[in-house]
């Protein structure tokens, strides 16, 4: 069995003498009602003929509509998700304007078994959010990146 990858870029920002992480607001009928652990570092998954670091561009542009702001890519390692995927994701100081953010979309089934295929967000909302409060929102598996960016700040 091949063991699927993903990557991502945690953009973090310090305003008004906090710290504040660009996350997004899992889009599809799953996550619309959930708030606590229904947040993700922009990231997706990636073949083995794609660097993550690229990939983790190439998703953070999917994901959000917008490139990257320029800065130092900060490696915040590999973390093996519950599901199995392994994450890799990297730190960048940066800001962007969240009103800007023109998710990409996914198609699926929905309702299951109805035979219709709906077009849902990938993410359906982009916003800062503190470091503290990003603990709870984050879904569990990506939070050991909040841990190992601790030390950057």
């Amino acid at each position: 069995m091949v063991t699927k990858r993903s990557a991502g870029l945690l953009l973090f920002r310090r305003r008004d003498g906090r710290v504040e992480v660009l996350l997004g607001h899992m889009g599809g009928p799953f996550w619309e009602s959930r708030d606590e652990a229904a947040w993700s570092v922009p990231k997706g998954e990636y073949t083995e003929d794609e660097q993550p670091m690229a990939a983790a561009r190439r998703e953070f542009e999917e994901e959000l509509g917008l490139e990257p702001p320029e800065g130092d890519w900060r490696p915040l390692g590999e973390s093996r998700q519950a599901n199995g995927k392994i994450v890799t994701v990297w730190a960048m100081e940066g800001d962007l304007d969240t009103a800007l953010v023109v998710p990409g979309t996914f198609t699926m089934e929905w309702p299951r078994g109805s035979g219709v295929v709906r077009e849902f967000p990938e993410i359906d909302r982009a916003e800062w959010i503190g470091i503290h409060e990003a603990r709870q929102k984050l879904v569990a598996g990506q939070r050991v990146f909040l841990e190992r960016l601790d030390p950057l700040l």
